[in-house]
């Protein structure tokens, strides 16, 4: 299957009624699924956006997205992995124009060379009290990014054949701000993945499937 291919499939899948919270449900620790429960989503909820970027990877074009390491901070998400986005700020138009302006502060791509093809369900993140909306978007090049360093430690670029491999899905042990707990994680190579991306790129794994790749 081509990179075009791929994308045309993905687009008319995007189109259709997504999987939902059910299965972003399925990346989540038991502690999440009770914060969920206790903390009902605010009306004063931080709107963001994030952008799952692919494009043809740069070995073999097979298609591929980019994730980010946060830099070590005084913060709850220090040093996590984390999609290319953020919050919306008043001069953006719309959560759209937020993703492709949070991904070229943080990573240097051009919102001109991205093509949005659809969006996943929003998740509501109790601890930063941020409710995202992610996008799915391509650019049909090969980027040269250019991260900000502030913001961003490391780019990672993840073939998205290795989402869909299970073998890539495990419990880890997790520690934030002296806190341990277990969640399931995607592991690829020595990335891991949890929390409210693992959350996202679950429900985008769901509908990878159908595409046939």
């Amino acid at each position: 299957m081509t990179f075009t291919e791929f994308i045309n499939r993905l687009t008319r899948e995007l189109a259709l009624p997504l999987p939902g919270m059910q299965v972003q449900l399925r990346m989540t620790s038991n502690r999440r699924v009770r914060e969920m429960m206790e903390f009902r989503q605010s009306e004063q909820a931080i709107k963001s956006s994030v952008l799952v970027l692919l494009f043809p990877g740069r070995e073999n074009a097979q298609p591929t997205f980019v994730v980010t390491l946060r830099p070590t901070y005084e913060g709850i998400h220090s040093g996590q992995i984390s999609l290319p986005g953020g919050r919306f700020e008043l001069t953006d138009e719309n959560l759209m124009q937020t993703a492709l302006r949070e991904t070229d502060e943080e990573i240097g791509m051009d919102p001109a060379e991205v093509t949005i093809i659809g969006q996943l369900t929003e998740l509501y993140i109790p601890p930063s009290n941020y409710l995202v909306q992610p996008f799915v978007g391509f650019t049909s090049g090969s980027p040269v990014f250019n991260p900000q360093p502030k913001e961003v430690e490391q780019i990672i670029e993840i073939p998205v054949r290795q989402l869909l491999d299970e073998k890539n899905v495990r419990e880890k042990e997790i520690s934030v701000a002296g806190i341990q707990f277990s969640a399931p994680s995607f592991v690829i190579d020595r990335t891991t993945i949890w929390g409210a991306t693992a959350m996202i790129l679950n429900e985008f794994k769901e509908i990878l499937r159908k595409t046939g790749l």
